[in-house]
């Protein structure tokens, strides 16, 4: 009596096990002659129950991977892992959720900070007040000063990017010289003593402009800021260690004053290895009958590209402060691509913007950002070279990777 209690325990607990535990195969393509290196690879997980933790691997290697809670309810929304390709190379990835457990951990690729200024700290570069999420009221009087470096910051190794929170919303731009990550030891604001250990800097000057594709209203002449609004939110969805998510809420928005007020937002993923960022604009109605606004600075005297098919860049050199003691004129090249379908005119170059007008017939747009440093020993150094390797990006986006499971 006593063996058989036993086996039917143990079967019991073979069973549990077992459910805590389902295997995918995933077949990825490349479609593409070119190599595909830290190819996004982007799992949804809804229809697999509540995951706590996973392992991908390739044959008997196991790959990095992390798990992303979207909607913050505590529950994994998505699996992602990055795929290295040759070209026209297909692979067989393994993977397995767990309903128990924690994520692994790997080493850090990516980084996002939020950070209040602390009285009590005087270098620039060392604060440690660290929040993940603040809010501002509409009427708040100056929300671009509460944050230390002004915005949420993120970056990968080949770049860097903090959002200001205020009406602008614009993204101003790190350059570096070396393939790493350097904001924790920054702050963005780089010491004599880092500039000379070779680390990276504010490299643009922004003002009222774009920036780097900043998201804006459109009265029908010229871009309008994101205000009114009722309260402004940034948040770090997630740290990494393979991709960083940031949000910007701007809640009850009114770009226009006879149509209702709507509420967006806007979401930033910075992959490892990854010089562009991904750009996903969320409303929460339909605002088919609203124009909105993006595109790039027009930098000091820069050479223009653009393929008339949403493929805009600019190649250019201006001071990136008006301390021009501490700061030098740098040189930069921006990008944007933004699908077809969701423009509806590009806007000849003016003294601040390269601009498109936009609208999206429902209630999402996405585009993508780039940018590169003449500093950079690993990037591009002439507009010939920065339009060239925008036209081989833009052609890899509309031949993604194919993904069989």
């Amino acid at each position: 009596m006593k063996k058989r209690t036993l086996s039917a325990t143990f079967l019991a607990l073979i069973t549990t096990v077992a459910s805590a535990q389902q295997v995918l195969t995933i077949h990825i393509s490349n479609p593409s002659r070119n190599d595909r290196i830290d190819e996004p690879i982007v799992i949804p997980l809804s229809k697999y129950g509540d995951i706590k933790s996973a392992v991908v691997s390739a044959g008997s290697q196991e790959i990095p991977c992390q798990l992303d809670d979207l909607n913050q309810d505590d529950i994994f929304d998505e699996l992602c892992f990055l795929a290295d390709l040759k070209g026209k190379e297909q692979k067989k990835y393994s993977i397995k959720l767990y309903a128990e457990g924690e994520p692994r951990q790997y080493p850090a690729r990516v980084y996002a900070e939020m950070l209040l200024r602390n009285d009590k700290v005087k270098e620039k570069n060392k604060h440690n007040n660290f929040i993940e999420s603040i809010t501002a009221r509409g009427d708040c009087a100056n929300s671009y000063n509460i944050q230390h470096h002004h915005g949420v910051d993120f970056e990968s190794e080949l770049n860097g990017i903090r959002i200001y929170f205020d009406s602008r919303q614009t993204l101003d731009l790190y350059g570096k010289y070396q393939k790493r990550l350097e904001l924790k030891d920054t702050q963005f604001y780089t010491s004599k003593g880092q500039k000379t250990e070779g680390y990276g800097d504010d490299v643009l000057w922004v003002g009222n402009t774009f920036g780097l594709g900043a998201f804006r209203g459109w009265d029908g002449q010229q871009p309008t800021m994101i205000d009114p609004v009722s309260s402004r939110t940034q948040r770090i969805i997630s740290y990494g260690p393979l991709r960083t998510i940031v949000e910007v809420i701007d809640k009850k928005w009114k770009p226009y004053t006879d149509k209702p007020t709507i509420t967006m937002t806007l979401r930033y993923i910075q992959y490892a290895g990854h010089r562009d960022t991904d750009v996903d604009v969320f409303f929460d109605k339909d605002v088919k009958d609203y124009l909105f606004s993006t595109g790039i600075i027009n930098v000091k005297e820069s050479a223009e590209f653009s393929d008339q098919k949403g493929l805009r860049a600019c190649w250019g050199t201006d001071w990136p402060s008006s301390d021009h003691e501490n700061f030098k004129p740098e040189t930069v090249g921006l990008g944007i691509y933004i699908p077809q379908a969701f423009i509806k005119s590009e806007k000849p170059a003016n003294i601040d913007n390269y601009a498109f007008v936009v609208n999206t017939p429902n209630k999402h747009l996405n585009y993508k950002i780039i940018y590169c440093s003449d500093n950079e020993t690993f990037g591009y150094h002439s507009a010939q070279e920065w339009f060239a390797f925008l036209k081989a990006w833009k052609k890899e986006i509309l031949q993604p990777v194919k993904v069989d499971y």
